[in-house]
């Protein structure tokens, strides 16, 4: 029997095959950089109608590459599909708009040299694009720890996020009715850190592992429409977990931040007035959608 991988490098995509292309040569240049660091990479066409096929077909590395097709719509589908056939001790994932850094892989395993296991590491995400709006992007230069209780949402993000390989043994997988083409729009990667966290699961951020993100949206209403979809996610996940401490604790933060729309508003928004009360109002939004889903089910 071969030997383990260090590491299994999930990477879903779907109509995006001018990106996939740059995050395909990312990931070639980051392991002819880290040649000590054997890896796989899984890679699920999530039912693609351009020409995403041949971009697969045609990038050849010399590390193992598993090509898979998800036709069904759904991010977390596809990870799912891509997680069953991860053998790595570490199980990476990033976005088809991303493009790892040089030092991506020895990072990645010094990142989790420095945890104790079973734990969830998010790497950093600058902005690719100066063009683009500062979205989508995770900028501490610290390392920092999630505090045990806390609401996960936002510590780290599934465009740049790994895993040890016994985590998803103890959580399950990622929860097919949330994320990107589902009906709950967003958070199939907080879900996910929820019940991992719920199941003593450390969670941990490392700015080491960095990855650039072009995500490509350059206008308010783009923003606009993302940050409502991120906060209806979230809302459909309070109603999936709503007898949960944790889950009552966040919304009584939501609600008690609405003042700060008026003592300390946030600016760097410059679609949403009231950022608050609109995040608090697209939550509300999933919460009620996630039980109408339910009843309907």
């Amino acid at each position: 029997m071969s030997e383990a991988p260090d590491v299994s490098l999930l990477v879903c995509t779907r109509d995006r095959c001018a990106s996939l292309a740059a995050t395909l040569a990312s990931i070639t240049r980051a392991a002819d950089a880290a040649p000590e660091v054997s890896i796989e990479v899984i890679l699920v066409d999530n039912g693609s109608a351009d020409a995403t096929a041949a971009v697969i077909a045609g990038w050849q590395p010399h590390f193992p590459v598993h090509r898979l097709r998800e036709t069904r719509p759904g991010l977390a589908r596809a990870r799912n599909h891509a997680l069953a056939r991860a053998s790595g001790r570490i199980v990476a994932m990033t976005d088809d708009d991303c493009l790892l850094h040089a030092d991506y892989f020895a990072a990645l395993l010094a990142a989790f040299a420095a945890v104790p296991a079973p734990a969830i590491v998010g790497g950093r995400i600058l902005l690719g694009d100066p063009a683009d709006l500062p979205v989508t992007v995770k900028l501490e230069d610290h390392p920092m720890t999630a505090v045990a209780g806390r609401f996960p949402g936002g510590f780290v993000m599934g465009a740049n996020l790994a895993f040890t390989a016994d985590v998803p043994r103890r959580v399950g997988r990622f929860d097919e009715r949330f994320g990107a083409g589902a009906p709950f729009v967003a958070a199939e990667d907080t879900d996910f850190l929820f019940r991992a966290m719920r199941c003593g699961v450390g969670l941990h951020y490392d700015h080491r592992f960095t990855v650039d993100h072009h995500h490509g949206r350059r206008h308010r209403d783009e923003e606009t429409r993302l940050l409502a979809g991120y906060g209806f996610g979230d809302g459909a996940l309070y109603a999936k977990h709503w007898r949960d401490a944790w889950i009552a604790r966040a919304l009584l933060r939501d609600i008690a931040d609405l003042w700060r729309d008026l003592a300390d508003p946030v600016t760097t928004h410059a679609g949403i007035r009231a950022f608050y009360a609109f995040r608090l109002r697209h939550k509300l939004r999933g919460f009620l959608f996630y039980w109408r889903h339910a009843l309907r089910a």
